[in-house]
Order: structure tokens, then C-alpha cells, then sequence
């Protein structure tokens, strides 16, 4: 079957071929000017869709660190704490989701050591149930978590407190807590050393230099507390964290407050999320001035292939197919574009560690030093959602670009085209 007449013109229109021998005709700068459109267009994608992909992997990673170290649901007691946290970790339980939880009690104190003193968040932990729902037992750099035995008064302190203070496992640090006791010389703040048994990193520079563990024990003897300050809870799917905390608060028994780790960093996500969608909207205007150079191309096109509109119209073509036939020829020029951008995109998406780490060798530089951020590889999470969204939208804009030249072409009159051919 053969194809019609409309598409063939136009495909033969994108290849630019010479018109006729001798002529003097604009189609080399034509083609020339379509190979920059289909260049822009190409470039365009490929740039939003690297970009995009890097932008979630630097999300991904840190919020990978940063549940390493938080929970994906918090159930608190606001009005005065739990008593039986193995009572609601088992209600809790009753959903599908969760796989794990942990009793906590925190507060803030500072640490001294000599002349140096630091605030912390105190945190107590029962060593047994806190790899159920962290990985800080795997982030310990020295000693262990198991280290805090109840009575001990051990402490496990982030890489940049231990760092700050030069403690390692053995030396003492000493605590004051905020909350004093009454004396009659007046309100004392209350003092307590601590012997360090660990170091934990957790590649989140937040948490390293403001997070300290203890046994939960120690921490409601230091805290004079006989409640538990709340349970964590670890989810199979952390994605799901919003629903199945609203479900748990409506079906846990009691007056909880439950809080998932989006709450918690509203502000951080926020931000990340304002930042993408301002990068996609200064990515998309390069995709715009590619579709702007589609319009020059096609309007060129229009005005030299005059006389062969004015042939086309006086054997019979109606004005919708040589509209018809401009729209093929930036359709494919839009389709062109946009394939080899996504095409490159996700090529690039997928070996972008690898790219800019042969890039680092070369030119001896280090674009992500470990000490400042934490990670020496370039990530990258190349979501294909993004991918069709991208390529839709080039292809959308192509197509629009070519309306008006289109239409130019098909309001040509055969006599006034001709009248000096």
C-alpha cells in the first residue's frame, strides 16, 4: 500500500534534496538549520532527563541516610508517655506494613569534655530492637551497640561529636541535663559521666555531629522518667509511611500522636521539590528555543518551496494537505529530536557515575569530596515516568511549532508564487 502523498512529500521535504540541477535554492541552509533543531531538541531532553535523574539520585541517598538513622512512624504519648511499648509495638503490628519497632526516649543535654562543650539529642535505645528499625548497628565505626548495657551508663556517639571532643571507646565525657534539682543553694543543673563505647557514621553530617545513644534504661534514669518517650516503627514499603500512619491513628486504641518520616522533614522535601520542578521548568525552555528554531526552519522551508505549493495547489492539493505536509516535516524533525535526546539521556542517566569519575581521573579533581558531602560517586535514580513525561512534552511543542508555518504554507496563492518562476 502505498503511503499518502502528504507524508512522501513531506519526508522528502526533511531529507532537503536539491530541487533541481543549477537551481540556486536555500535547501542546504534549510537542512542546515533543521539539523540545529533536531540538535536543541535532542540536547534539551538529554539534559532534563540527566539532570532530573541525578537530582533523585542526591534525594534517594539522602534519604536513605537519613531513615538510617530516623524511623519510618513515630507513635508518641503526648500526655505523659507509654508504659507498655510492647503492648502497642504488637497493635501496631496488626498492619501489614510494619515490620518493626522500638521503644525511644529522647531529650536534649550537652556533652562536655575539658574546655569543649557540645548539645546533643540524647536518645535511648534498647540495643536488642533498634536494628529492627535503623541500621545504626551497621553504621558503627567503633565498638558495638550491644556495648550499652543497662547501668552502664555507656554512650554511643556520632563521628562528629567524637571527633569534636577526641573521645574514643573508654574515654569519659560528661553529661548535664537541663532539667536541675532543687538545692538550697537553688535549682543545680544535674551531672553524669558518661564512658563512650562506640562511634557510629551515618553519612549524615546532621546526625553525626548532634545524635548520642545510651541504653533506654540510662536515658529514663538520667531523664527521671518511668514512661517510654514513644515506639518506632519500620514499614516493608517507606513510600506508604503517609497512609498507614493516618490508618494507625485511627486505629490504635488511646490518645497517640503519630508522626511518618515526611512530617518530620516536611521543610527538606519540600525544598528538594521546589528545587526540581524550578530545574525542569529552566531545562524546558532549552527545549523551547530548540522548538523555536523548528518554526525558522519550517517558515524557511515554507517561502522556498513557494513554487512547489503553487504546483501542488493547481493539480487539485486542498490548503489541509499542504498543511498536512509541513506538519510531517516538523513532526519528524520533533520525533528525530526527541529520540535521540532520550536515547542519550538515559544512556547518560545510567553510566553518570562512571562518566564523571573518568572525568575526575582526567582532569585530577574531585567534584564531590568524601569529607564535605559524604559520597564520591556521582548518583543517579533515572525514573521512567520522567523519561515519557519528557519525551511527550518535546514531542507535544514540536508538533505546536509546526501549526503556524503550516498554516502560512497553505494560505500560498498558486498565481502570486509563481508570477516570477
Amino acid at each position: 500500500m502505498s503511503l499518502p502523498f502528504e507524508l512522501q512529500v513531506g519526508l522528502r521535504y526533511t531529507r532537503a534534496g536539491k530541487r533541481r540541477a543549477g537551481a540556486n535554492s536555500g535547501n542546504g541552509l534549510i537542512s542546515f538549520v533543521s539539523f540545529i533543531s533536531i540538535l536543541g531538541i535532542g540536547l534539551g531532553v538529554a539534559a532534563l532527563i540527566t539532570v532530573l535523574s541525578v537530582m533523585n539520585g542526591f534525594q534517594k541517598e539522602v534519604r536513605d541516610r537519613m531513615l538510617g538513622v530516623l524511623s519510618h512512624i513515630e507513635i508518641s504519648d503526648p500526655n505523659g508517655g507509654i508504659a507498655d511499648w510492647q503492648a502497642l509495638a504488637q497493635e501496631a503490628r496488626r498492619n501489614p506494613e510494619v515490620i518493626g519497632a522500638a521503644p525511644y526516649v529522647t531529650g536534649q543535654v550537652l556533652l562536655t569534655r575539658g574546655d569543649t562543650f557540645r548539645g546533643v539529642l540524647l536518645r535511648g535505645v534498647l540495643p536488642s530492637a533498634e536494628p529492627q528499625v535503623s541500621s545504626l548497628d551497621r553504621d558503627m565505626v567503633e565498638g558495638h551497640l550491644t556495648d550499652l548495657a543497662p547501668g552502664s551508663f555507656g554512650i554511643v556517639l556520632g563521628s562528629e561529636i567524637a571527633r569534636s571532643f577526641g573521645v574514643g571507646p573508654g574515654d569519659k565525657v560528661t553529661m548535664i541535663v537541663p532539667e536541675g534539682q532543687v538545692t538550697p543553694a537553688g535549682v543545680m543543673p544535674r551531672f553524669r559521666q558518661f564512658t563512650v563505647t562506640g562511634v557510629f557514621e551515618s553519612g549524615h553530617y546532621e546526625y553525626d555531629s548532634t545524635l548520642a545513644l545510651v541504653n533506654i534504661d540510662d536515658g529514663l534514669r538520667l531523664f527521671r522518667q518511668d514512661h517510654y518517650g514513644g515506639v518506632r516503627l519500620k514499614l516493608s514499603d517507606m513510600q506508604r509511611a503517609p497512609e498507614v500512619a493516618y490508618e494507625l491513628a485511627r486505629q490504635l486504641r488511646g490518645d497517640y500522636l503519630v508522626l511518618d518520616w515526611t512530617q518530620q522533614n516536611r521543610n527538606w522535601f519540600a525544598a528538594v521539590q521546589t528545587e526540581k520542578k524550578m530545574m525542569s521548568v529552566i531545562l524546558a525552555l532549552i527545549i523551547m528555543v530548540a522548538a523555536t528554531n523548528l518554526v525558522s526552519s519550517l517558515v524557511m522551508t515554507v517561502r522556498d518551496k513557494q513554487a512547489d505549493i503553487a504546483i501542488l495547489r493547481t493539480l487539485g492539493a486542498a490548503p489541509r494537505s499542504i498543511t498536512a505536509i509541513f506538519v510531517v516535516q516538523g513532526a519528524l524533525i520533533g520525533l528525530l529530536g526527541c529520540g535521540a535526546g532520550v536515547l542519550l539521556g538515559v544512556v547518560l542517566s545510567l553510566n553518570i557515575g562512571a562518566i564523571v569519575s573518568g572525568i575526575e581521573h582526567l582532569l585530577g579533581v574531585s567534584f564531590l569530596p568524601k569529607d564535605v558531602y559524604f559520597i564520591n560517586t556521582m548518583p543517579s535514580d533515572m525514573h521512567l515516568s520522567d523519561v515519557v513525561v519528557i519525551g511527550c512534552f518535546s514531542i507535544v511543542l514540536s508538533l505546536v511549532a509546526t501549526l503556524y508555518p503550516s498554516w502560512r504554507a497553505s494560505r500560498v496563492q498558486p498565481a502570486e508564487a509563481l508570477r516570477y518562476d
